[in-house]
């Protein structure tokens, strides 16, 4: 009988193989930013050019530090992983310097994912800044 650390330690494995480093694994194997905010002061959504889909929830305090931070995606362990080590730059940040956050901060976070998987970290990005500005464009109103 296969039990759930068995499975853990297969994707791991997989996931090495396949040019995964160990950070990016992890992020992929806890999911721990994965879901939804009820309480979001912003939800943003970003298609990427794979199909990925990727829906950013952002709580934002009036000190305009970002409070929390969740993703729901449809995609694969790139996206995931990159997706997750973007919550880990930004959380508790404000939200300007979260606009400064770039696919070289997110990769350095990861250590490496698959070259054909880096299009995975622009997703992510893109769709936190588009996050970022949709939430301060509707605050400048």
């Amino acid at each position: 009988m296969t039990t759930e650390i068995d499975t853990i330690n297969s994707q791991r494995k997989m996931l090495s193989e396949a040019g995964y480093a160990e950070p990016a694994i992890s992020y992929f194997i806890e999911k721990k930013y994965m879901g939804h905010l009820q309480d979001a002061s912003q939800i943003s959504e970003k298609v990427g050019s794979c199909g990925d889909i990727m829906k950013i929830y952002l709580k934002v305090d009036d000190q305009d530090i970002i409070k929390d931070v969740r993703y729901e995606i449809t995609g694969c362990a790139g996206a995931i992983s990159a997706a997750m080590a973007v919550v880990d730059l930004i959380k508790g940040q404000p939200l300007d310097k979260a606009l400064t956050i770039n696919d070289g901060d997110v990769f350095k976070r990861l250590e490496n994912i698959p070259e054909k998987k880096h299009h995975c970290i622009q997703l992510a990005v893109k769709t936190m800044h588009q996050g970022v500005e949709e939430y301060q464009a509707a605050r400048a109103h």
